[in-house]
């Protein structure tokens, strides 16, 4: 009989480590006794004092109980609640070492998964580091050992959500409302059938949409009403699914954002993805169309295009766009977009881009340029495809480095592409979360 695995026994007490460099999730690294230690809160340079939080056969994890030697690249966190709550990991790190940070993340996994380097580093597109976040689905939970309701997001390393007051990198019209938000739910007969409230802010409306998994009362009703309008707010109830979702105050939705570049707005709802930081995302749409080239004689793929965040601004550019996406109703709302911008030259077309496509009509055609925003999954299935349809340029737009590097390989390895560039984007600034993309050219 097979004797039963032993953890590892923690070490007690407070060491001592010299950090030599820093993890992808944003931990500093040092080696003790020639095993790999990762050290919550330190960073490349420093002498820290640490004690153990787990041993594993490959490493081990700590957390920086004193910095004995500072990195110059230390600064103060703005956010009281740093390092208790989890959506955030580098507000320590100096921005712009931050977006170094990701450059270097981005190369490293060229090289290593991909055995890719493109032929230009692209300059990293920066924006706002504070106030930035459009998009977030906050926690609710009744936690009747503290007598509140806690509004927010999960501690780190915990299911549990943390205790906060206001958040420094969401929208400025939602970071100061924590505790407003939890004295309204907590004031509801439902407080405790509300787990979450989705935030989406347009450029010129703020929506709270509350999950309800009761109908909320007429009281409760007049609440949620008196308090949108003391804060100039939209607020929603989803008593179901993302489709369920109507509007309380006022009776209509008016959610959209702009591409000022292209003349374009495009309208949204509040459970529709779209990019967290409208600053980034409107300089990355005009890097993509750069790079791709675009002119009137060309024709262009746009594979996982949403509700058409870079269909339309390539129809402003080019003679015929299409956009292919998996989810219908965002397909829906592309069409619904590309009318509102009075645009005949962009058609879009529902199907899932991770099955055979083969029979597809749009498939069939032939394009110049394709651009790809894939989800961080990646967009593997998609590369003979990409090859077999004749384009010239590919532009790569990415949320995980490592599925971008693999894809690249594919392309560079396989299909016979040139990277020509690859850069990153600071989407999510205080996060480990490395946004970048890549321009490839046909060898």
């Amino acid at each position: 009989m097979a004797r039963p695995h032993k953890k590892p026994r923690v070490p007690e007490g407070v060491f001592s480590a010299r950090i030599d460099d820093l993890a992808h999730d944003g931990r500093g690294v040092a080696r003790c006794d020639g095993k790999a230690v990762f050290i919550e809160g330190a960073l490349p340079g420093e002498q820290v004092e640490f004690r153990y939080t787990a041993r594993r056969s490959s490493l081990d994890e700590g957390v920086v109980t004193a910095v004995l030697d500072a990195s110059p690249d230390r600064v103060e966190p703005r956010c009281a609640h740093f390092g208790l709550c989890g959506g955030c990991s580098l507000q320590h790190l100096a921005a712009e070492r931050q977006i170094a940070f990701k450059q270097a993340q981005l190369l490293d996994n060229l090289a290593r998964i991909g055995k890719v380097a493109p032929a230009e580093v692209l300059a990293p597109l920066t924006g706002p580091h504070w106030g930035y976040r459009q998009k977030a689905r906050l926690g609710v939970k009744d936690v009747a050992k503290k007598g509140r309701v806690l509004v927010g997001f999960r501690e780190k390393h915990s299911p549990y959500l943390a205790e906060l007051t206001r958040c420094e990198v969401l929208h400025p019209r939602v970071g100061g409302l924590l505790l407003a938000l939890s004295e309204l739910v907590g004031s509801l007969s439902i407080r405790a059938r509300v787990p979450q409230i989705e935030v989406a802010v347009g450029d010129d409306a703020v929506a709270l949409c509350f999950r309800v998994m009761d109908p909320p009362s007429d009281a409760d009703r007049e609440r949620l009403v008196a308090f949108a309008q003391a804060h100039a707010v939209q607020v929603l109830l989803q008593p179901g699914g993302p489709e369920s979702t109507v509007a309380l105050w006022p009776d209509t939705e008016a959610l959209s954002y702009r591409l000022p570049d292209f003349g374009l707005e495009l309208a949204f709802r509040p459970f529709h993805f779209t990019q967290v930081n409208g600053a980034i995302n409107r300089s990355m749409v005009a890097r993509a169309i750069e790079l791709l080239d675009v002119g009137p004689a060309h024709a262009v793929l746009d594979l996982f295009c949403g509700l058409g965040n870079f269909t339309l601004a390539l129809a402003r550019r080019a003679g015929r766009v299409v956009g292919v996406e998996g989810e219908a109703s965002l397909v829906d709302w592309a069409r619904g977009n590309a009318v509102r911008n009075g645009i005949g030259n962009a058609e879009f077309h529902v199907a899932d881009l991770t099955a055979d496509i083969l029979g597809q009509a749009w498939r069939r055609g032939e394009y110049d340029r394709i651009l790809l925003d894939p989800p961080r999954s990646g967009a593997l299935e998609m590369m003979p495809h990409v090859a077999a349809l004749g384009a010239r340029r590919v532009v790569y737009v990415s949320c995980h480095p490592a599925t971008l590097a693999r894809d690249a390989g594919e392309l560079v390895h396989t299909y016979g592409f040139r990277l020509l560039a690859a850069g990153v984007m600071d989407m999510f600034p205080h996060t480990a979360h490395v946004e970048s993309i890549a321009l490839f050219e046909r060898g």
